[in-house]
């Protein structure tokens, strides 16, 4: 009988039914905007991280801190890829749990990738899933202990693009006339966090995979200017932080110190941090050296921006 009871001990703190764990979301639960119907499904490969690609349902996936250690901040994590994967562990779950432990909670967006056939128009999709993200995040914030008014975004190499994107094309109605209330809360972020972030698409500085996947190898002057975000800064884009690598091959560092010098151009406040090394996709940067120090430059700032509101 005591062996049973101490069964039943386990099975309950082990249930995710019990609200242990995390939750996951569908962002469109009644029909994804802007997709054709379809056969298509998702992929995973799993190898040193998990890959996800060719999204066809977006979801939010909810780690939420303990009630007593919660802050009230949250932040929508855009895992990077290229466009062309998510790398959804490495630069979305590993973050997230970061977070909780800073007793902040955090959700891991999978968006839809531009490369779908199912897609209308590819362009606009992420950013789609990104501004719904935000705003679900901000509905739902009572119920998650969450400050509505302390709602970021982080965002990883092409995630940091998207990330960059919301946070400068967060007023652009790219879902028509929605009937769904939530789309009526604000898509902007309070603040947002960009590592090794993809931001312009000239092709002096740009990440050609990224671009490429986006919105085309041949796409208009006009298209590649509006989805280079250091050209779409303005006062009301919400303080950022900024990190990067100055050996970054894959996205150079250019891209930050673009994105930093239009911030102070419109008084927008900015911290940023450039590393002599450290290449791309470090991710928390564990075993790396100094480098592994750059998730408590980023806990320091946002205790900093908490404090200053």
């Amino acid at each position: 009988m005591k062996n049973l009871y101490l069964i039943g001990l386990v099975t309950i703190f082990l249930s995710p039914s019990v609200g242990f764990g995390q939750t996951i979301l569908p962002l469109w639960p009644d029909g994804v905007p802007n997709q054709n119907p379809s056969e298509e499904v998702e992929n995973k490969m799993y190898r040193d991280i998990l890959r996800i690609s060719n999204v066809q349902n977006p979801t939010l996936e909810v780690f939420l801190p303990s009630k007593k250690t919660a802050t009230g901040q949250a932040v929508v994590i855009c895992p990077g890829g290229g466009y062309s994967i998510l790398a959804y562990d490495w630069e979305g779950i590993d973050i997230a749990k970061w977070y909780n432990a800073q007793g902040i909670a955090a959700v891991v967006l999978k968006y839809r990738l531009p490369k779908s056939s199912t897609l209308i128009q590819p362009e606009i999709a992420p950013l789609q899933d990104a501004q719904k993200a935000i705003r679900l995040v901000r509905h739902y914030a009572k119920k998650w202990n969450i400050d509505p008014g302390q709602v970021g975004v982080m965002g990883f190499s092409a995630g940091g693009h998207l990330a960059s994107t919301l946070g400068t094309h967060y007023d652009e109605n790219v879902l028509g006339d929605s009937k769904d209330p939530i789309d009526s809360l604000s898509a902007r972020p309070d603040f947002m966090v960009l590592i090794y972030p993809v931001i312009t698409f000239d092709k002096k500085h740009y990440h050609a995979g990224s671009k490429n996947n986006l919105i085309g190898k041949n796409a208009s002057q006009k298209l590649i200017d509006h989805y280079s975000n250091d050209l779409q800064v303005s006062s009301q884009t919400p303080k950022t932080f900024l990190l990067h690598a100055t050996d970054d091959k894959a996205v150079p560092v250019a891209n930050s110190l673009l994105f930093y010098q239009a911030l102070e151009r419109n008084g927008v406040p900015v911290e940023m941090h450039i590393y002599p090394e450290g290449g791309h996709g470090f991710g928390l940067g564990i075993g790396r050296g100094h480098l592994q120090q750059w998730p408590d430059r980023l806990k320091q700032w946002l205790n900093h921006i908490k404090v200053g509101q």
